[in-house]
Parts: C-alpha cells; sequence; structure tokens
C-alpha cells in the first residue's frame, strides 16, 4: 500500500445548477406576485360624524336591498332578485349616464352577497361614483 502523497481535489460549487434554481424561483415570484391594479369600482365609504350626513342628491339612483335579498330602485322594487333584471333596471332609469351618484342603502340583515351583487353590476356597466348609506349609531359616543 503506497503511502505516499494523495493528490487532493480542490471542492468546487457547481454553479449551473445554482443559476437553474435561482431562474425558477425568480419565475416563481414574478408569477406569484400580485401587481398594484386600479378596480374598477371607486366606492366612497361613509364616515362617522356628530351630525347626520345630508340627503342624497336629487338625481342620484337609490338602490334599497331588502332583508330578504330583494333589490328597490328609487323606491320601486323590481320583480326579481336576479342581477340581469338590477341590470336592466338600471339601463333603463340611467340611460347612457354613467356619470351619476348611486347610493346603496342595504339593511343591516341583508346577505353580503346580495350586496355585492349589487356593486358588481353597477361595475358592470360603468358606473364610478358609488355610495353606502348607513345611519348614526344613536348608542355611540362621539370623540
Amino acid at each position: 500500500m503506497k503511502l505516499g502523497r494523495m493528490r487532493r481535489e480542490e471542492p468546487e460549487i457547481n454553479l449551473i445548477s445554482l443559476i437553474d434554481v435561482v431562474l425558477i424561483l425568480v419565475i416563481f415570484f414574478m408569477l406569484s406576485s400580485t401587481f398594484a391594479t386600479e378596480g374598477r369600482l371607486h366606492v366612497r365609504l361613509p364616515q362617522a360624524a356628530n351630525t347626520p350626513g345630508s340627503t342624497a342628491p336629487p338625481d342620484s339612483l337609490i338602490i334599497t336591498v331588502t332583508q330578504q335579498g330583494t333589490y328597490e330602485l328609487n323606491g320601486r322594487e323590481l320583480i326579481n332578485a336576479s342581477p340581469d333584471t338590477l341590470r336592466a333596471a338600471l339601463v333603463r332609469e340611467s340611460g347612457t349616464d354613467r356619470k351619476r351618484r348611486v347610493i346603496i342603502r342595504a339593511d343591516g340583515r341583508a346577505t353580503h352577497q346580495a350586496v355585492i351583487t349589487a356593486m358588481d353590476v353597477l361595475g358592470r356597466l360603468g358606473f364610478q361614483e358609488i355610495g353606502i348609506a348607513t345611519v348614526k349609531d344613536p348608542g355611540s359616543v362621539a370623540p
């Protein structure tokens, strides 16, 4: 057995597989990241105040969502709770004017889905100024 000098190989890092892994990670993060996108609906959220807010402008559309999930448009009840019926009523009422303010008045016990459906129909039609009506809580304490 020869115990002389053993030749030592220098350690090396295989860069090709490292580059492959880094490239796959970059592609993964690029595809899975979300980019800032503007939503179609521009909703003005209600603000709490000491005094009740002003009434809606006279030319605004008022959608009322009842506890049962049915809709009323400017005080007139629609024949059913279908999004297509709401869409047709909005088109008939507003014509081509998509700049009109729309106020959604939802019952506190209405389902969230009924309110979101109304907002979705408004967004698909191109309405941009949407408000959600609230009332002041009589039990709240002003700051």
